[in-house]
């Protein structure tokens, strides 16, 4: 009903810059919160960052200052600038969306299938 797809990973180098993208498509009504998560090998997902419908955002503290999440509500889009990356940032970058798919009906969380961030010189 809802897919989520992910792009913008590769390898860059260390102080280097990526931008992740992230679309949702489908039978969506609403979109309450679009998210980045990371998971590195052998570690828990964690938050990167997310932003709410009122544009309120949020990040982890390992990335304030260096990460931006911005949403295109028209285009169902969020993305995350990432910037100074360190080696520590390595890991596959996941995104999250939470909607609704009926004007009455619950939220639902739908995760893409993941872009690998890697950060090595």
């Amino acid at each position: 009903q809802v897919q989520v797809v992910e792009s913008g990973g590769g390898l860059v180098q260390p102080g280097g810059s990526l931008r992740l993208s992230c679309v949702a498509s489908g039978s969506i009504f609403s979109i309450y919160r679009m998210g980045w998560y990371r998971q590195a090998p052998g570690k828990q997902r964690e938050l990167v960052a997310s932003t709410t419908s009122g544009s309120s955002t949020n990040y982890a503290n390992s990335v304030k200052g260096r990460f931006t999440i911005s949403r295109d509500n028209a285009n169902n889009t969020v993305y995350l600038q990432m910037s100074s990356l360190k080696p520590e940032d390595t890991a596959v970058y996941y995104c999250n969306v939470e909607c609704k798919l009926r004007v009455s009906g619950p939220r639902y969380s739908y995760w893409g299938q993941g872009t690998q961030v890697t950060v090595s010189s």
